[in-house]
């Protein structure tokens, strides 16, 4: 029996987070399919994971100030697109905004944009692989300075 190629992609996002009053909230956007997850899209053509997750996150979000605290995990999964096996790859960044409201991407079918405690967004976030990547970086910011943004 032949196995199946798949098409490989590659995307990169965010794990967005303010500390309000000290207290670190994370950012989770729902997808078209009314899912709850993490900002995140394609590279473009020469395009860095870094730059790629920036870029994303300011498109789904609107947020522009944004600074990136460290590197998360890359998680991978397979779905198929139009019958197609599709592997795909996305890395992720641990992204400090301190100010500014999101505005979800409605045109992309970004339909909320909803900050949340970290306990709170790891139980409402819809994708397994994504609760991981939000429990790894509540463990990094344990280990980053407290900084206060009001």
């Amino acid at each position: 029996m032949r196995q199946e190629r798949a098409r490989v992609e590659t995307s990169a996002g965010g794990v967005i987070v303010r500390r309000n009053a000290g207290e670190p909230h994370v950012l989770l956007i729902r997808d078209p399919y009314e899912n709850w997850g993490l900002p995140k899209g394609h590279l473009e053509p020469k395009e860095t994971p870094v730059q790629a997750a920036t870029r994303e996150v300011a498109e789904e979000t609107g947020l522009t100030q944004l600074d990136i605290l460290d590197s998360l995990p890359t998680i991978d999964w397979y779905f198929r697109d139009h019958g197609q096996l599709v592997h795909k790859f996305c890395h992720f960044f641990l992204i400090e905004c301190a100010c500014g409201d999101p505005t979800p991407q409605v045109d992309e079918g970004i339909s909320a944009c909803v900050w949340l405690t970290v306990p709170d967004a790891i139980r409402m976030v819809t994708y397994a692989n994504a609760r991981e990547v939000l429990q790894i970086a509540s463990a990094r910011l344990d280990d980053l300075p407290r900084v206060v943004v009001s």
